[in-house]
Protein backbone atom coordinates (compact mmCIF):
# COMPACT_ATOMS: atom_id res chain seq x y z
CA UNK A 1 0.00 0.00 0.00
CA UNK A 2 1.24 3.29 -0.83
CA UNK A 3 2.43 5.79 1.44
CA UNK A 4 1.87 9.51 1.71
CA UNK A 5 2.83 12.30 4.00
CA UNK A 6 1.60 15.14 2.79
CA UNK A 7 -1.90 15.61 0.24
CA UNK A 8 -3.42 17.97 -1.21
CA UNK A 9 -7.20 17.58 -1.62
CA UNK A 10 -8.95 20.23 -4.62
CA UNK A 11 -12.55 20.89 -3.55
CA UNK A 12 -12.84 19.61 -0.75
CA UNK A 13 -15.18 22.81 1.19
CA UNK A 14 -17.79 21.30 -1.27
CA UNK A 15 -19.68 17.72 -0.67
CA UNK A 16 -17.73 14.83 -1.45
CA UNK A 17 -14.56 16.05 -0.34
CA UNK A 18 -15.29 17.43 2.26
CA UNK A 19 -16.47 13.75 3.82
CA UNK A 20 -13.56 12.56 2.42
CA UNK A 21 -11.46 15.16 4.97
CA UNK A 22 -13.15 13.48 7.44
CA UNK A 23 -12.57 10.03 6.70
CA UNK A 24 -8.82 10.91 6.22
CA UNK A 25 -8.76 12.67 9.61
CA UNK A 26 -9.78 9.55 11.24
CA UNK A 27 -7.75 7.16 9.12
CA UNK A 28 -4.42 8.96 8.66
CA UNK A 29 -3.87 11.14 11.29
CA UNK A 30 -0.22 12.03 10.26
CA UNK A 31 -1.31 12.87 7.10
CA UNK A 32 -0.62 17.14 6.71
CA UNK A 33 -3.98 17.90 4.52
CA UNK A 34 -4.14 20.34 1.98
CA UNK A 35 -7.50 21.61 0.78
CA UNK A 36 -7.67 23.22 -1.75
CA UNK A 37 -10.48 25.41 -2.87
CA UNK A 38 -12.14 28.27 -4.83
CA UNK A 39 -15.34 28.47 -2.74
CA UNK A 40 -17.75 28.80 -5.40
CA UNK A 41 -21.29 28.53 -4.85
CA UNK A 42 -21.37 25.04 -3.57
CA UNK A 43 -17.95 25.38 -1.59
CA UNK A 44 -18.76 26.11 2.29
CA UNK A 45 -16.43 27.05 4.82
CA UNK A 46 -19.31 25.62 7.64
CA UNK A 47 -18.70 22.02 5.65
CA UNK A 48 -14.95 21.52 7.74
CA UNK A 49 -16.12 24.48 10.22
CA UNK A 50 -14.58 21.89 13.21
CA UNK A 51 -11.48 20.48 11.46
CA UNK A 52 -10.47 23.98 10.00
CA UNK A 53 -7.15 23.42 12.56
CA UNK A 54 -6.29 19.98 11.46
CA UNK A 55 -6.03 21.39 7.97
CA UNK A 56 -4.12 23.36 5.97
CA UNK A 57 -6.74 25.84 4.02
CA UNK A 58 -5.26 27.11 0.59
CA UNK A 59 -8.31 29.97 -1.35
CA UNK A 60 -7.59 29.30 -4.56
CA UNK A 61 -8.77 28.24 -7.79
CA UNK A 62 -7.52 24.94 -9.62
CA UNK A 63 -7.37 26.46 -13.32
CA UNK A 64 -5.04 29.14 -12.06
CA UNK A 65 -1.17 28.04 -11.65
CA UNK A 66 0.02 30.07 -9.12
CA UNK A 67 -3.10 28.27 -6.73
CA UNK A 68 -2.36 25.29 -7.87
CA UNK A 69 1.73 25.32 -6.86
CA UNK A 70 1.15 26.87 -3.38
CA UNK A 71 -1.50 24.22 -2.49
CA UNK A 72 0.96 20.97 -4.38
CA UNK A 73 4.01 22.22 -3.12
CA UNK A 74 6.08 19.34 -0.76
CA UNK A 75 2.84 17.44 -1.66
CA UNK A 76 3.06 13.34 -2.61
CA UNK A 77 -0.91 12.69 -3.64
CA UNK A 78 -3.38 14.92 -4.94
CA UNK A 79 -7.63 14.21 -4.72
CA UNK A 80 -9.09 16.04 -7.61
CA UNK A 81 -12.81 16.44 -6.22
CA UNK A 82 -13.26 20.10 -7.56
CA UNK A 83 -15.80 20.72 -9.85
CA UNK A 84 -18.48 21.97 -11.62
CA UNK A 85 -20.99 19.37 -10.78
CA UNK A 86 -24.59 19.79 -11.58
CA UNK A 87 -26.18 18.67 -14.79
CA UNK A 88 -28.92 21.89 -15.16
CA UNK A 89 -26.76 24.54 -14.64
CA UNK A 90 -24.27 23.15 -17.25
CA UNK A 91 -27.43 23.19 -19.70
CA UNK A 92 -27.56 27.01 -18.99
CA UNK A 93 -23.70 27.95 -19.26
CA UNK A 94 -21.25 25.25 -20.15
CA UNK A 95 -18.36 27.66 -19.82
CA UNK A 96 -17.39 26.99 -16.06
CA UNK A 97 -17.55 23.60 -16.81
CA UNK A 98 -14.81 23.49 -19.02
CA UNK A 99 -13.16 26.23 -17.26
CA UNK A 100 -12.89 23.68 -13.93
CA UNK A 101 -13.06 20.49 -15.07
CA UNK A 102 -10.88 20.52 -17.87
CA UNK A 103 -8.25 23.35 -17.79
CA UNK A 104 -8.21 22.90 -13.78
CA UNK A 105 -7.29 19.21 -14.38
CA UNK A 106 -4.47 20.14 -16.68
CA UNK A 107 -3.18 22.58 -14.69
CA UNK A 108 -3.31 20.20 -11.96
CA UNK A 109 -1.84 17.77 -13.80
CA UNK A 110 1.33 20.12 -14.93
CA UNK A 111 2.01 21.09 -11.72
CA UNK A 112 2.14 17.08 -10.34
CA UNK A 113 4.79 16.51 -13.05
CA UNK A 114 6.64 19.31 -11.60
CA UNK A 115 6.07 18.87 -7.76
CA UNK A 116 6.95 15.37 -8.52
CA UNK A 117 4.01 14.04 -7.19
CA UNK A 118 3.76 10.64 -6.57
CA UNK A 119 -0.07 10.12 -7.09
CA UNK A 120 -3.07 11.94 -8.83
CA UNK A 121 -6.39 10.51 -8.35
CA UNK A 122 -9.29 12.02 -10.39
CA UNK A 123 -12.79 12.00 -9.18
CA UNK A 124 -14.73 11.23 -11.45
CA UNK A 125 -18.19 10.17 -12.27
CA UNK A 126 -20.65 7.12 -13.91
CA UNK A 127 -21.83 10.12 -16.27
CA UNK A 128 -19.40 9.58 -18.30
CA UNK A 129 -21.16 6.44 -19.84
CA UNK A 130 -24.25 8.18 -21.28
CA UNK A 131 -27.69 6.72 -20.60
CA UNK A 132 -28.12 2.77 -19.77
CA UNK A 133 -32.01 3.23 -20.58
CA UNK A 134 -33.58 0.44 -22.54
CA UNK A 135 -30.67 -2.37 -21.36
CA UNK A 136 -29.89 -4.25 -18.22
CA UNK A 137 -26.60 -3.56 -18.86
CA UNK A 138 -23.96 -2.28 -16.26
CA UNK A 139 -21.19 0.02 -17.11
CA UNK A 140 -17.22 -1.71 -17.01
CA UNK A 141 -14.46 0.71 -16.61
CA UNK A 142 -13.71 -0.74 -20.20
CA UNK A 143 -16.67 0.46 -21.85
CA UNK A 144 -16.40 3.37 -24.15
CA UNK A 145 -17.34 6.96 -22.92
CA UNK A 146 -20.31 8.15 -23.92
CA UNK A 147 -21.15 11.33 -22.67
CA UNK A 148 -24.24 13.22 -23.27
CA UNK A 149 -24.44 16.63 -21.22
CA UNK A 150 -21.86 19.37 -21.19
CA UNK A 151 -21.43 18.10 -17.61
CA UNK A 152 -20.53 14.62 -18.22
CA UNK A 153 -18.77 15.60 -21.36
CA UNK A 154 -16.26 17.71 -19.48
CA UNK A 155 -15.59 15.13 -17.09
CA UNK A 156 -15.14 12.47 -19.27
CA UNK A 157 -12.79 15.23 -21.47
CA UNK A 158 -10.71 14.87 -17.79
CA UNK A 159 -10.41 11.55 -17.44
CA UNK A 160 -9.23 11.41 -21.47
CA UNK A 161 -6.31 14.32 -20.18
CA UNK A 162 -5.31 12.54 -17.46
CA UNK A 163 -4.86 8.80 -18.62
CA UNK A 164 -2.87 10.90 -21.68
CA UNK A 165 -0.53 12.36 -19.15
CA UNK A 166 0.31 8.91 -17.36
CA UNK A 167 1.45 7.61 -20.93
CA UNK A 168 2.85 10.56 -22.09
CA UNK A 169 4.56 11.39 -18.71
CA UNK A 170 4.55 8.60 -16.78
CA UNK A 171 2.48 10.69 -13.93
CA UNK A 172 1.15 7.76 -11.28
CA UNK A 173 -2.92 8.53 -12.09
CA UNK A 174 -6.21 6.69 -10.96
CA UNK A 175 -9.59 7.59 -11.58
CA UNK A 176 -12.82 6.52 -9.88
CA UNK A 177 -15.88 6.51 -11.36
CA UNK A 178 -18.61 7.28 -9.12
CA UNK A 179 -22.29 6.73 -8.85
CA UNK A 180 -24.96 9.36 -7.59
CA UNK A 181 -23.80 10.41 -3.98
CA UNK A 182 -25.74 11.38 -0.89
CA UNK A 183 -24.80 11.97 2.33
CA UNK A 184 -24.47 15.07 5.06
CA UNK A 185 -23.24 18.50 3.59
CA UNK A 186 -24.48 18.16 -0.08
CA UNK A 187 -25.73 21.10 -1.68
CA UNK A 188 -29.31 21.41 -1.79
CA UNK A 189 -29.69 21.55 -5.82
CA UNK A 190 -29.17 17.94 -6.18
CA UNK A 191 -32.31 15.77 -6.07
CA UNK A 192 -32.03 14.58 -2.22
CA UNK A 193 -31.17 17.30 -0.06
CA UNK A 194 -33.07 19.24 -2.76
CA UNK A 195 -36.47 16.79 -1.59
CA UNK A 196 -35.54 16.62 1.86
CA UNK A 197 -35.09 20.26 2.27
CA UNK A 198 -38.35 20.92 0.13
CA UNK A 199 -40.70 18.57 1.75
CA UNK A 200 -39.57 20.19 5.35
CA UNK A 201 -40.32 23.50 4.02
CA UNK A 202 -43.70 21.94 2.62
CA UNK A 203 -42.85 23.17 -0.88
CA UNK A 204 -43.33 20.99 -4.02
CA UNK A 205 -40.75 18.18 -5.03
CA UNK A 206 -40.02 18.49 -8.37
CA UNK A 207 -39.88 15.41 -10.77
CA UNK A 208 -38.38 15.46 -14.22
CA UNK A 209 -41.03 14.11 -16.85
CA UNK A 210 -42.67 10.85 -15.47
CA UNK A 211 -40.24 10.46 -12.55
CA UNK A 212 -38.81 7.02 -13.95
CA UNK A 213 -35.38 8.15 -14.07
CA UNK A 214 -32.74 6.34 -12.18
CA UNK A 215 -29.92 6.07 -10.33
CA UNK A 216 -27.33 4.18 -7.84
CA UNK A 217 -27.44 5.70 -5.14
CA UNK A 218 -24.18 5.97 -2.71
CA UNK A 219 -23.72 7.01 0.66
CA UNK A 220 -20.56 10.00 0.41
CA UNK A 221 -18.87 8.13 3.49
CA UNK A 222 -18.92 4.92 0.95
CA UNK A 223 -18.10 7.13 -1.47
CA UNK A 224 -15.43 8.40 -0.11
CA UNK A 225 -14.05 4.88 1.82
CA UNK A 226 -13.96 4.24 -2.16
CA UNK A 227 -11.88 6.93 -3.18
CA UNK A 228 -9.46 6.13 -0.10
CA UNK A 229 -8.58 2.92 -1.07
CA UNK A 230 -8.22 3.21 -4.71
CA UNK A 231 -5.41 6.19 -4.03
CA UNK A 232 -3.92 3.38 -1.30
CA UNK A 233 -4.47 0.00 -3.81
CA UNK A 234 -5.38 1.04 -7.09
CA UNK A 235 -3.40 0.17 -10.18
CA UNK A 236 -1.66 3.35 -11.88
CA UNK A 237 -3.24 3.78 -15.04
CA UNK A 238 -6.34 2.53 -14.43
CA UNK A 239 -10.35 3.22 -13.43
CA UNK A 240 -12.78 2.03 -10.76
CA UNK A 241 -16.28 2.30 -10.99
CA UNK A 242 -17.96 3.20 -7.20
CA UNK A 243 -21.70 1.94 -7.11
CA UNK A 244 -23.90 0.72 -4.70
CA UNK A 245 -25.65 -1.90 -6.83
CA UNK A 246 -28.61 0.13 -6.13
CA UNK A 247 -30.82 1.32 -8.55
CA UNK A 248 -33.70 3.65 -7.50
CA UNK A 249 -35.90 5.86 -9.35
CA UNK A 250 -37.13 9.58 -8.71
CA UNK A 251 -40.71 8.38 -7.49
CA UNK A 252 -39.12 6.27 -5.02
CA UNK A 253 -36.83 8.69 -3.88
CA UNK A 254 -39.94 11.48 -3.48
CA UNK A 255 -41.72 8.88 -1.68
CA UNK A 256 -39.26 7.41 0.57
CA UNK A 257 -38.50 10.71 1.84
CA UNK A 258 -41.76 12.03 2.12
CA UNK A 259 -42.29 8.84 4.36
CA UNK A 260 -39.40 9.82 6.53
CA UNK A 261 -40.76 13.08 7.49
CA UNK A 262 -44.64 12.30 7.59
CA UNK A 263 -45.01 14.65 4.55
CA UNK A 264 -47.77 14.78 1.95
CA UNK A 265 -47.59 12.67 -1.02
CA UNK A 266 -49.39 15.35 -3.05
CA UNK A 267 -45.81 17.41 -2.37
CA UNK A 268 -44.88 15.43 -5.47
CA UNK A 269 -44.70 17.77 -8.45
CA UNK A 270 -44.17 16.65 -12.38
CA UNK A 271 -42.38 19.13 -14.09
CA UNK A 272 -41.01 19.54 -17.70
CA UNK A 273 -38.05 17.00 -18.23
CA UNK A 274 -34.13 17.87 -18.62
CA UNK A 275 -33.53 18.31 -22.37
CA UNK A 276 -31.56 15.04 -23.06
CA UNK A 277 -32.40 13.37 -19.86
CA UNK A 278 -30.33 10.36 -19.02
CA UNK A 279 -32.43 7.93 -17.60
CA UNK A 280 -30.34 5.07 -16.19
CA UNK A 281 -26.98 4.90 -14.94
CA UNK A 282 -25.47 1.89 -13.48
CA UNK A 283 -21.78 0.64 -12.88
CA UNK A 284 -20.55 -2.67 -12.03
CA UNK A 285 -18.19 -2.07 -8.84
CA UNK A 286 -16.46 -5.38 -9.51
CA UNK A 287 -12.98 -4.48 -9.50
CA UNK A 288 -13.10 -1.77 -6.83
CA UNK A 289 -14.56 -4.47 -4.57
CA UNK A 290 -11.37 -6.60 -5.91
CA UNK A 291 -9.28 -4.46 -3.93
CA UNK A 292 -11.27 -4.88 -0.63
CA UNK A 293 -14.17 -1.76 -0.94
CA UNK A 294 -17.72 -2.64 -0.48
CA UNK A 295 -20.38 -0.39 0.96
CA UNK A 296 -21.57 -0.03 4.54
CA UNK A 297 -24.95 1.62 3.90
CA UNK A 298 -28.11 -0.05 2.37
CA UNK A 299 -30.36 2.67 0.31
CA UNK A 300 -32.77 2.71 3.23
CA UNK A 301 -30.54 3.11 6.53
CA UNK A 302 -28.75 5.36 4.22
CA UNK A 303 -31.02 7.71 3.11
CA UNK A 304 -32.61 7.90 7.00
CA UNK A 305 -30.00 8.77 8.11
CA UNK A 306 -29.27 11.58 5.86
CA UNK A 307 -32.86 13.09 6.13
CA UNK A 308 -31.99 12.56 9.75
CA UNK A 309 -28.79 14.65 9.29
CA UNK A 310 -30.92 17.91 7.55
CA UNK A 311 -33.35 17.72 10.18
CA UNK A 312 -30.93 18.53 12.66
CA UNK A 313 -29.14 20.99 10.71
CA UNK A 314 -31.92 22.75 9.47
CA UNK A 315 -29.79 26.40 10.13
CA UNK A 316 -26.73 24.41 7.58
CA UNK A 317 -29.35 24.61 4.10
CA UNK A 318 -31.61 27.35 5.19
CA UNK A 319 -28.46 29.78 5.15
CA UNK A 320 -27.86 27.92 1.76
CA UNK A 321 -31.25 28.21 0.07
CA UNK A 322 -31.40 31.60 1.31
CA UNK A 323 -28.10 32.89 -0.69
CA UNK A 324 -28.63 34.44 -4.32
CA UNK A 325 -27.34 31.67 -6.31
CA UNK A 326 -29.22 29.08 -4.83
CA UNK A 327 -32.85 31.55 -5.41
CA UNK A 328 -31.53 32.54 -8.79
CA UNK A 329 -30.81 29.22 -10.38
CA UNK A 330 -34.50 27.53 -8.60
CA UNK A 331 -36.07 30.59 -10.18
CA UNK A 332 -34.64 30.13 -13.54
CA UNK A 333 -34.67 26.53 -13.86
CA UNK A 334 -38.02 25.65 -11.92
CA UNK A 335 -39.83 28.43 -13.90
CA UNK A 336 -39.37 27.08 -17.86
Amino acid sequence: MAEFKRVVVTGAMGFIGSNYVRLALREHPDWQIVVLDKLTYAGNRDNLADVMDRITFVHGDIAETADAAKAMDGADAVINFAAESHVDRSLIDSRPFVRTNVEGTLVLLDTARKVGLKRFLHVSTDEVYGDLHGSDHHSLEGDLLKPRSPYAATKAAAEHVVFSYGISFGLDVVITRGSNTYGPYQYPEKIIPLFITNAMEDKPLPLYGDGSAVRDYLHAEDHAAGVDLVLHRGQSGQAYNLGARMEVNGVEVADRILRCLDKPAGLKAFVTDRPGHDYRYSVDPSKAESLGWHRRWDWASGLERTVQWYVDNRAWWQAVKQRMEFRQHEKTWYSR
